[in-house]
Formats: C-alpha cells, structure tokens, sequence
C-alpha cells in the first residue's frame, strides 16, 4: 500500500521506510519557529529543562510579529527576553523590528521553509508552509522549547482527506474563497487531526499566494496540516529564494485516504464567513448591506503583495466613507518596499486607509485596530471567533482582500463587481 506525501515526509523525518495513521513516530525537524507571545514561554521551558544550547542555531527561528513594534510594557518585556535569548544563543534567525514580517509570510519569502521539510512552531497557522510541500504544524510552547533542545518532536500520523477542486473560478474568487467555502462544507472539525491534501486543476491554476492563503486555513478545519502536491508553481517561487537542500514527495497511486471530497469551483461566488465562526460561510451576495465600522486587508493569511494589488484595483481613485475605518498591512518589509515601489501605497493613503508596518496587530485583538463594543469588521484575516478583535460585543466577518476592498468603499458588506463597474 503506497503513502500519502504527507506520510512520506513523515516516515522519512522519523528514520522509518514507512508510516500508517494514528502511528506515534519521533521525527526530526528541519524549523522551530517561535513567536513574541509563545516563544518567551518556550525559552523559559527551556531553561527549566536544563537546557543550554539549542540543537542546531540555524533551525531555530524567532520572530516578533504579534504585539510590534511593542504595544506596552509587557510586550516589551517579552522581546527582550527573545532578544536577549537569540543573541546568547547566537542564533542566526531572528528578525528585529524593521526587518521582521508576519512569520507565516516572512520565512518562505526568505527562503527558510522549503518542500519536503518537517516544521513545528508555536503558533496555530504554522499549517502555511505546507502551500510548499511541507509537513508543517503548530505546537504547544512546551513542544516547542524540546524542539529547541533536541531538533525532535513527538507526532502521531494524521489520516488524510484528499480534496479535488476542479472548474475554472468566477471572477474575484482566489484561495481565500475556496478554503471558506471547504471549511462551510465540512466544519471547525471536519478535518479534526488529519491532514488536508489540496489537489486538482483548480488548485494547479492557484499563484503561491493563493495556495499559501488556503494551507494557513487548514487549521479552522481542524486539521493538523495542509498540504499541496509541489509542482512547477511551487519550484518557481523558490527559486532564488532557498539556498538549503529540499526534496519534492508526492502521494503515490494507491495511497490511502480517510476520505475524497470534490469541488466544482465554478459555481463558488466570493464567500464570507459570519460571526462568530469561520464555518459560518455564506456568499457575498447574501450578506449585502450588512453595513460595518472597519476594513482590515493583511494578515499571514491575505498580506501579501497580491493580495494589495487586488484591494488597490478596486479602491483607486476612490474615497473611504467618514464612518469606516481601512487598515491596510503589507505582511514583511519586502511586500512593504514592493507595494511603495508599484504606488500601491499611495492608492490607500489617498483613499484615506491607514497603512501600518507589518503585524499580527488587529487579527487577534492586539493592537493597531482593535474594535470597540457593537463594532463591525470585515477583514481578510482567518479567525473571527467571539472577542477575536476586540469587544467581546464586537462581530468579525472573514473575507478575500476583493470583498474587503469593495466594503471599504461601500461602508458595508459588497461584491466587487459593484464596485469595479463604476
């Protein structure tokens, strides 16, 4: 019986030939990745541990993105404990403000993930990564610090569900759209600790920004991972970037699967996900004229400089209404640099956006656009949980960065094609 290729690169992290779901395996890691809110309680866990260098200080990577530039005193205080721990440890990989980004955008743009890599990190949406052919995971900080110390982690092999999309996408629809719409079909739990393996010709016409938007979703599924087939897409964007060796695994023929769901994406719209969950999914045209207070556009989820092309597209050469409030954030300094240099920049200022320097900020109700009671959001974030924003009274509706554009414009919940006609 063949293997699935997240079971591949499982079997081959872990010294075994092969793997069967539901398998405990100690499996070595390529990335440990930590955060300004989970890795000052990794380092501490790994002190406590007795530990005293970390396994390898190339693989080790911190990046401050949640509360930055800092908020307050305290999370100040907890950069300065990753500070102070990268430089003892002299690690090679920590990005200080100015030259950070989002994580989940930030590592594969410099080249630090790759396909075939086995990646833990203590966040939730380290499921990103497998946009590349990666097994990557999220961990408990604890995890994390063993991680630090022994380049091991402790996993029990997830079963896979295949999913096929095929069909050609109505206009304005990209990756954000076909994870929500997956996610309303099968629930919070409908890929409860399994892998989801994203296949068809409609995911082969995804761009790696697309594809990377819907691996960091997996998570809201449930799922321990998603992953895509790397393909001609895949090598392209990592060429130039990755400078360490990769290998590319493919599922084989007769690989088992838990279970195949199929999808005929021309017939999706533009999909939003209502409060108070991300399976709460309806298209966009059934939520029109539900009016709202703030627009975000960034985020690990839809931050990337295709992402702000789209949004610019529909917003140049208009006005943000008085009454709402657009945060646009370019996810690193190079999609920063990069929107400034296409005047990408300049079409949110002039709409009278606020452009802000990457952060995780308002997607989970850290700063930089936080709501207040009874406000309403609509951002391209991935969570939109009770009290995710803000005020626990406070709703979050989840969107593609087309949708949250024409809602900007509009003061309220719109399809881009109303606006792009105008």
């Amino acid at each position: 019986m063949g293997m699935t290729i997240t079971e591949k690169i499982l079997a081959d992290h872990a010294g075994l030939k092969e793997v069967t779901p539901g398998q405990l395996i100690d499996a070595e890691v390529d990335v440990a990745l930590g955060n300004d809110i989970t890795a000052p309680l990794a380092i501490e866990a790994f002190k406590e541990m007795g530990g005293k260098r970390v396994f390898d200080r190339k693989k080790v990577i911190l990046v401050p993105d949640h509360f930055t530039p800092n908020k307050d005193i305290q999370s100040a205080e907890q950069c300065r404990l990753m500070r102070k721990f990268a430089k003892e440890q002299q690690l090679s990989h920590y990005f200080e403000v100015g030259r950070m980004g989002i994580e989940h955008a930030l590592l594969p743009e410099k080249g630090l993930v790759g396909p075939g890599d086995l990646i833990i990190g203590a966040d939730s949406h380290t499921c990103t990564y497998g946009a590349l052919g990666a097994f990557a995971t999220g961990v408990g900080s604890t995890d994390l610090a063993a991680a630090m110390a022994t380049g091991k982690v402790w996993l029990r092999v997830p079963e896979t569900i295949k999913f096929i999309y095929y069909g050609r996408r109505q206009p304005w629809v990209g990756g954000k759209d076909l994870i929500l719409y997956t996610i309303g079909d099968i629930g919070v739990d409908g890929a409860l600790y399994k892998a989801m393996e994203f296949s068809g010709e409609a995911i082969s016409a995804l761009d790696m920004a697309g594809r990377f938007t819907v691996a960091n979703m997996a998570i809201e599924a449930g799922a321990k991972n998603g992953i895509f087939p790397p393909d001609e897409v895949t090598l392209g964007y990592i060429q130039g970037r990755i400078k360490k060796d990769y290998k590319l695994y493919n599922s084989d023929a007769d690989a088992r699967y838990s279970e195949v769901r199929e999808y005929d994406v021309s017939s999706i719209e533009p999909q939003v996900a209502c409060p108070p969950s991300p399976a709460n999914v309806k298209g966009v045209k059934e939520l029109a004229g539900v009016e709202i207070d703030q627009v975000v556009i960034g985020s690990c989820t839809n931050g990337r400089v295709e992402d702000l092309r789209v949004a610019a597209s529909i917003i140049r050469g208009k006005k943000i209404p008085p009454n709402v409030r657009l945060i646009v954030i370019p996810a690193t300094q190079d999609i920063y640099l990069q929107a400034l240099r296409e005047g990408l920049l300049e079409v949110f200022v002039e709409a009278e956006a606020a452009v802000s320097t990457p952060t995780c900020g308002p997607c989970l109700g850290g700063h930089m656009g936080v709501l207040g009671k009874g406000e309403v959001a609509i951002a391209t974030t991935n969570r939109n949980f009770v009290g995710r924003m803000g005020h626990p009274d406070s709703q979050v509706y989840l969107s593609n960065p087309a949708v949250a554009a024409a809602s900007a414009i509009k003061g309220r919940i719109t399809h881009p094609e109303e606006v792009a006609k105008e």
